[in-house]
C-alpha cells in the first residue's frame, strides 16, 4: 500500500514530510517523492528505489515552501521508475495518490484527443492532467476538484496541491484510506495515523465519498454529493517514537520478540482470570443464537482463519466457512439467516476484505472484525470490533499481528462455546488459564532461538522446502511456507501430512527439506509416519515437536518445543517457523523488513 502525506505547515515541509515517509516504510514501496508549493510556484523531486535515492536527489537539489505532499509508492500501472513516481506534476497541480482509477484509459484517450500529453505510464498522471483541464478551462479549485472526481471510478485517496495556492490542499477518499490532522495554525493529510505521527494526533478520518478541502486554519469536509459533512475527531495514540528497531537488526526480529508480551497484553484485554472467564466487546446480536460464522481474510490472517475454524468448530460446535477475500464474494456465497461473518485484516483496510465484508453487511449478515486498527475502515463499518492490540507492525511478513489474532480468535471460540452452552464455568475457566500460560511458553521458545539459527542457515541453500503438518497445524504448515517465500524467496508449500503420498511426495529428495509439525497430540503418530515416509525417501526432515527424542531419530534435526494444551499449541509453533523464515533470509541477504514486490497493507484488488 502506497504512503501518503500532506502538510500544510509554519516550516519548511520537506524534513517533515520525509520523517513521515520513512514512518511508512513498512508497508512497502519501490519509489519515493515529495512536492512543494511557493510563490514561485510547484516543484516537485522524485526517485526510484527507496527513501535514501530521494534524500539524496533532495540534498543536490533541494526543495523550498511550507506546503508540501509526498508519497511512497508501490506500483500498480507502470513500471517504478522516476516517471512513474508521485507527486505527478503539471504546469496547475501536483498530485498523489494511493490506489488505481479503473477508468484510466478511456479519460487518457479523451485526454490526448484534445492534446495532452503523458510523461509516465500511470493511471495518477490522467488525474492530474484532467484536474488541470477542468482549471484550464477557468473553474476555480474548489470546482475543478469536484468536476474532476466526478469522472473517475475505482479505489483511490487524493492529495492535491494547486499552483499559487499555498495555503490550499485537497484530498479524496474512494476506498482507500485517507485521514485529516490538525494543528495549531497548520493541517495535514495523510494515508493513515502512522503518516501523521508526530505531526497531529487529533485526526478525522475521511469516509468512502468524502472530499476535503484544507487551509492552515480550516478544514471542511463533504460528502460524494458536494454535501458539507461534520466527521468526528478521534485521539491518536500513534506516537512517532513507536517505530524503532531498539537493537534489533530488522524489525520483523523486533516484532517476534515482541511476541511473548503483545499477545499478553492482548489476552489482557479479554481475558478475566480471576473468575476464569472471557470478556468480549458489547455486540448488538446474541453470540448463542449464532448458527454459522464465516471467517473471511486474505494472506497469513486467511491462515488465522483456517486455524479458528478448527476451534469454533471442535470447542463450540458451530460451522464455519472460511473464505480467501479475493474470492469470496465472486462464488455468491450462500448465507444462513442470523449468520455472523467475521472478517480479519491487520490493517483494517485491505481492500479485498473490505469488500467481502460490504457484500456480507448487504446480505443481512451479523458483522465482527479482527484489527489492529481501531480507526481502521472495517472497524469503523462493523456490528463488533475485537481488536488484537498488536501494535504497529512495520515488517511486511506479519508475525506479531498473527499470534495476536489467533489469540483473540481462541478467547472469542471459547466465549462462543460458554455461549451455545457447550461448555461449562470449569470448562471455561481452564481454558482461560491455559490462554494465559501462553506468552511464558512463547518466551521458552524464543530463549532457543539460535537452534532455529543455526537450522535456519544449514537450509537457506536449498531451492525448494516442504512444511506439513496435520489437523490445526496444515494451517500452521502454510503460514510457514508462506513467511519463507515472502522474505527468504525460496519457493516454499505447505501440506497436509495425509496428502504428501496423493501428489506431493513425488517432489522429494535429498535437496529437499521438510519441516514437519508434529505436537504430541492423537495425529502425531499418522504424522511421524508420514515423516518417516519422507526420510525413506532421502528427503531431510526437520521436526518441530514436544515429542520425546525417540520419535526424532535419525531425522535431520529436531527442534524441542514445549508441552501445552491443544488450545495454545497452534499459536505457539507459529514462532519457530517465523524463525526459519527470519534467519534464512538473513542468511541469504534478503531485504527482510521490505521484501520485494510486496506491501504491508494491500488497499487494491
Amino acid at each position: 500500500m502506497c504512503g501518503i502525506v500532506g502538510i500544510l505547515g509554519n516550516s519548511p515541509a520537506v524534513p517533515r514530510m520525509m520523517e513521515s515517509l520513512k514512518r511508512l516504510e513498512y508497508r512497502g514501496y519501490d519509489s519515493a517523492g515529495v512536492a512543494t508549493v511557493t510563490s514561485a510556484g510547484l516543484n516537485r523531486r522524485r526517485a526510484p528505489g527507496k527513501l535514501s535515492a530521494l534524500s539524496d536527489v533532495l540534498a543536490a537539489a533541494p526543495l523550498e515552501g511550507d506546503s508540501g505532499i509526498g508519497h511512497t509508492r508501490w506500483a500498480t500501472h507502470g513500471e517504478p521508475t522516476e516517471n512513474n513516481a508521485h507527486p505527478h506534476q503539471t504546469e496547475r497541480v501536483a498530485i498523489v495518490h494511493n490506489g488505481i482509477i479503473e477508468n484510466f484509459k478511456s479519460l487518457k484517450n479523451e485526454l490526448s484527443g484534445t492534446g495532452a500529453t503523458f510523461e509516465g505510464d500511470t493511471d495518477t498522471e490522467v488525474v492530474a492532467r484532467l484536474l488541470t483541464r477542468y482549471l484550464e478551462d477557468g473553474n476555480a479549485p474548489r470546482d475543478a476538484f469536484q468536476a474532476t472526481l466526478a469522472r473517475l471510478e475505482g479505489a483511490f485517496a487524493l492529495c492535491v496541491l494547486i499552483n499559487g495556492e499555498e495555503n490550499l490542499m485537497f484530498g479524496a477518499r474512494e476506498g482507500s484510506p485517507l485521514v485529516v490532522g490538525t494543528g495549531q495554525g497548520e493541517n495535514f493529510l495523510g494515508s493513515d495515523a502512522m503518516a501523521l505521527a508526530g505531526l497531529s494526533n487529533q485526526l478525522i478520518y475521511l469516509e468512502d465519498g468524502d472530499w476535503a478541502e484544507i487551509t492552515r486554519d480550516t478544514v471542511q469536509i463533504f460528502d460524494r454529493n458536494n454535501t458539507a459533512v461534520q466527521r468526528p475527531v478521534s485521539i491518536s495514540q500513534v506516537a512517532a517514537t513507536m517505530i524503532d528497531k531498539g537493537n534489533h537488526r530488522h524489525f520483523m526480529q523486533k516484532e517476534i520478540y515482541e511476541q511473548p508480551t503483545v499477545v499478553a497484553q492482548a489476552l489482557g484485554r479479554y481475558l478475566d482470570p480471576i473468575n476464569g472467564r472471557v470478556k468480549l466487546p458489547d455486540a448488538p446480536f446474541d453470540l448463542a443464537t449464532i448458527p454459522k460464522i464465516t471467517l473471511v481474510a486474505c494472506g497469513t490472517s486467511f491462515y488465522a482463519a483456517q486455524v479458528a475454524r478448527y476451534w469454533i468448530e471442535k470447542i463450540a460446535r458451530v460451522p464455519v466457512d472460511v473464505d480467501i477475500a479475493s474470492e469470496f464474494r465472486y462464488r455468491d456465497p450462500v448465507y444462513a439467516e442470523n449468520g455472523l461473518s467475521i472478517f480479519i485484516s491487520q490493517s483494517g483496510e485491505t481492500m479485498d476484505t473490505l469488500a467481502a465484508l460490504r457484500h456480507a453487511r448487504a446480505a443481512g449478515q451479523h458483522i465482527a472484525s479482527i484489527v489492529n486498527v481501531l480507526g481502521s475502515t472495517m472497524a469503523r463499518e462493523s456490528d463488533m470490533v475485537l481488536p488484537i492490540h498488536a501494535g504497529p507492525e512495520v515488517g511486511v511478513a506479519s508475525t506479531k499481528a498473527f499470534t495476536c489474532q489467533l489469540s483473540v480468535l481462541a478467547a472469542f471460540a471459547v466465549q462462543l462455546a460458554s455461549a451455545k452452552g457447550r461448555i461449562d464455568d470449569a470448562a471455561v475457566a481452564a481454558y482461560v488459564a491455559e490462554l494465559e500460560h501462553a506468552p511464558t511458553l512463547m518466551a521458552k521458545i524464543l530463549r532457543k532461538d539460535e537452534e532455529i539459527e543455526a537450522i535456519a542457515q544449514d537450509i537457506s541453500g536449498a531451492r525448494d522446502i516442504l512444511f506439513v503438518g496435520r489437523g490445526i497445524y496444515f494451517p500452521i504448515a502454510m503460514e510457514g511456507a508462506l513467511k519463507l517465500k515472502e522474505i527468504s524467496y525460496i519457493h516454499a508449500e505447505g501440506y497436509a501430512a495425509g496428502e504428501l503420498k496423493h501428489g506431493p511426495i513425488a517432489l522429494i529428495d535429498e535437496n529437499v527439506p521438510v519441516i514437519g509439525i508434529a505436537p504430541n497430540d492423537d495425529l502425531s503418530g499418522k504424522t511421524i509416519s508420514n515423516l518417516q515416509e519422507i526420510m525413506a525417501r532421502k528427503g531431510k526432515v526437520i521436526l518441530l515437536s514436544d515429542t520425546d527424542s525417540t520419535a526424532a531419530d535419525n531425522m535431520y534435526a529436531h527442534f524441542q518445543m514445549p508441552t501445552a494444551g491443544d488450545l495454545i499449541t497452534p499459536i505457539l509453533y507459529a514462532l519457530p517457523v517465523q524463525l526459519l523464515a527470519y534467519y534464512a533470509a538473513v542468511e541469504k541477504g534478503t531485504d527482510v523488513d521490505m521484501p520485494r514486490n510486496l506491501a504491508k497493507s494491500v488497499t487494491v484488488e
